[in-house]
This record gives C-alpha cells, sequence and structure tokens, in this order.
C-alpha cells in the first residue's frame, strides 16, 4: 500500500512539472511577442489548472468534475482582465483565449492525458506562431485603416475623395467635427498596405490638409 502512495505521489509530481513546462512553451511565445499575459501567467495557468484538476480527482470521488468545473469560471474572468479596447479595434483577445486553450492543456495534463496535451500545446504555438505569416498576407492586401483628417475648409472633403480614389483606397466617413473654421472627418479606408503608405506621404506634402491621424 505504501509504494502504490508513493507510486501515486511520484505520478502527481511529474504530471505537475509537466503542466509548468508546457505553460512555459506558451508562455515564452506570448512574452517574445510582449503581449500583456507573459511567461509566469501562462506557467500559473497551466499549472493552476492541473493542480486543481489533480485534486478535484482525489477529493470529488463521488463528483470529480466539481472543481474542474469551476476552473473554467475562474479562467474567465482571468482572461476577461486581458481585453481592452485599443484605438481602432479589441485587444487581447487572441492573448485571452490563449490563457483558455492553456487552461485546458493543464486540465489535461491533471486527468492524466499527457499525450493530448502535447498535441494542445503544439497546435496552440502552431496557431499563435505559423498562422502570424497568413495573418500578415491579408494586412499586406487588406488593411482598414481609421484616419482623422483635418482641413481648413469644409469644401475641401471632395478632394480628399479624389485622393482616396487616386491611391485606389476604399473609403467611408463615420464622422465629422468642426471648430473654429476647422474640419476634422473620421474615415474609414481599406485597401492594400502600399496604398495606405503612399497615401500618407501624400497627405504629409498636401497644402489643403492641416493635420492627420491615424
Amino acid at each position: 500500500m505504501e509504494f502504490l502512495q508513493d507510486h501515486s505521489i511520484q505520478n502527481e509530481l511529474l504530471l505537475t512539472f509537466i503542466s509548468v513546462l508546457l505553460g512555459l512553451l506558451i508562455g515564452a511565445e506570448r512574452e517574445y511577442r510582449n503581449k500583456s499575459a507573459g511567461l509566469r501567467t501562462f506557467i500559473l495557468v497551466c499549472f493552476g489548472s492541473c493542480l486543481f484538476t489533480i485534486l478535484s480527482i482525489k477529493i470529488g470521488v463521488e463528483n470529480p468534475d466539481r472543481l474542474a468545473a469551476n476552473i473554467i469560471t475562474g479562467i474567465g474572468f482571468l482572461g476577461a482582465g486581458v481585453i481592452f479596447k485599443g484605438d481602432n479595434k479589441i485587444d487581447g483577445i487572441t492573448t485571452a483565449t490563449t490563457i483558455w486553450a492553456t487552461a485546458s492543456i493543464g486540465m489535461a495534463v491533471g486527468s492524466g492525458y499527457v499525450y493530448l496535451s502535447l498535441l494542445g500545446t503544439v497546435l496552440v504555438l502552431l496557431v499563435l506562431s505559423a498562422l502570424t505569416y497568413l495573418e500578415n498576407v491579408i494586412d499586406k492586401n487588406h488593411k482598414i485603416i481609421e484616419y482623422k483628417i483635418g482641413i481648413l475648409n469644409a469644401d475641401d472633403v471632395p478632394h480628399c475623395e479624389e485622393l482616396f480614389k487616386k491611391y485606389h483606397l476604399k473609403f467611408k466617413a463615420s464622422k465629422q467635427q468642426y471648430s473654429q473654421g476647422n474640419l476634422t472627418t473620421t474615415w474609414i479606408l481599406t485597401g492594400k498596405k502600399v496604398n495606405h503608405e503612399s497615401l500618407i506621404r501624400a497627405l504629409r506634402s498636401d497644402s489643403k490638409i492641416i493635420a492627420y491621424q491615424f
């Protein structure tokens, strides 16, 4: 009986070590990209999920999913903390979902499904790293940027539209602000990245444009 207990403890220690290692691999990728949640966060998420799962199996003999089910709720609150609104979009969603996926990997380790957790880690790293190339290709050919362009004369709005057409950018005016003779229009422009760069150079040298921001 004592031998079986020692073997069980050794097995649990090994599972805990594996969870720390897998959390480190995912956390290193997020740390490398300077995201809001980094190395220590993902190690602790994976380790904590693993430990809670082991405890739920040991404590909840009749209902082993009692503690494990609450891990999902806790991770939801943690993930919400890294989501914030940027200038033009919501940031942190990828990091939040990575935390959620890392928790599932920790739970798989704690349940003894080591090979499944290894596969999950590889897939997470593949999605985060390899698919970045695909995102860059899409971004290069279809980039959406919100511009705030200030002009002295309200009659120069068509001039801005002609500039957008010249550089093959689809445009839509989302709002306007008039102050002391100056008109600022917020434009949502869509097109190739190189066309955006050409437009920015044109805005910088255009005498009718008094200010721009993107």
